[in-house]
């Protein structure tokens, strides 16, 4: 069976154009495969069965494999079957019928608006420091933007008199932010180049040697908000799923969060949706801090 699986993952690399990640992560699944066979003492792909198929996946969740990674253990041997099947090595598809198990999705941790609240008052604006991470803070909550999104994002692509951003990455996309986060980037714009720029950089947020954040930085500094508030358990990603639920929770309807978020599917917010109106309108009244 190394051949075969050999001969797949070159398809991968040269014809499909696989990244490495997806690679090394078929190349795993099918490994496990292979010593659950040859262990099996099954070392013919034609001798593979749905029902020794069936037994094997029975086997990974026995020995405590996530339902997530089950089901992407059963896509690789889909692929790798499939492949078999379309070079005429095997003649019928024994992973035809196989259901992979059903992953339950989570609803998203939340920080309640008096938390948020109390986080965006942390930081001490008497100091420049203070004013650039209440801007920061403010523009997170304000937008349900990704950490990587606000570390690169440029002086250009805020409109103060707008009250909006703009991201370009894939296909651009306007996010109006309210009062709230005006004033505090106002704020920090009036000392952000003396006190911040020494190297000259586009880049709106700057750490304290000029350059650009890292996400493990923001990701840092955020934690050390979180304590000074009382909040013990907090990531990046609870700010933006709490934007989302605070907006939806406020009349927003689920349209417009997705296009402000740049999902094309809400997943697991939808539990939230609300019926509401469209657009800027939506934004400015249900945000908590517009």
């Amino acid at each position: 069976m190394d051949y075969l699986i050999n001969e797949f993952i070159s398809y991968l690399k040269d014809v499909r154009r696989a990244s490495q990640n997806t690679v090394s992560a078929y190349r795993n699944d099918l490994d496990k495969l292979k010593d659950y066979y040859e262990k099996q003492g099954i070392n013919d792909v034609s001798r593979i069965s749905g029902t020794n198929l069936n037994s094997y996946i029975l086997s990974l969740e026995k020995d405590g494999m996530k339902p997530a990674s089950v089901s992407r253990n059963i896509a690789s041997i889909r692929a790798f079957l499939l492949f078999l099947l379309k070079k005429g090595v095997i003649r019928d598809d024994p992973a035809e019928f196989i259901k992979p198990p059903k992953v339950i999705k989570k609803h998203p941790l939340l920080i309640d608006t008096d938390k948020i609240n109390l986080l965006l008052g942390m930081p001490d604006i008497t100091t420049n420091k203070g004013k650039r991470d209440k801007a920061m803070l403010e523009l997170l909550y304000a937008t349900g933007m990704k950490v990587t999104e606000l570390i690169t994002l440029k002086t250009e692509d805020i409109s103060l008199s707008g009250r909006y951003l703009a991201l370009r990455e894939k296909r651009e996309r306007i996010i109006p932010f309210g009062n709230a986060a005006r004033a505090a980037l106002e704020e920090y714009l009036k000392i952000r180049d003396k006190a911040f720029n020494k190297t000259g950089s586009d880049i709106l947020f700057l750490n304290a040697k000029g350059g650009s954040f890292s996400r493990q930085g923001l990701w840092k500094l955020l934690k050390e908000y979180a304590l000074a508030a009382g909040i013990q358990s907090i990531n990046p990603n609870m700010i933006r799923n709490s934007f989302a639920a605070h907006m939806l929770d406020n009349g927003a309807d689920l349209a417009s969060v997705q296009e402000f978020l740049g999902y094309s599917d809400m997943g697991s917010y939808a539990y939230l949706s609300r019926s509401g109106k469209s657009s800027r309108e939506v934004y400015m009244n249900t945000h908590p801090r517009a």
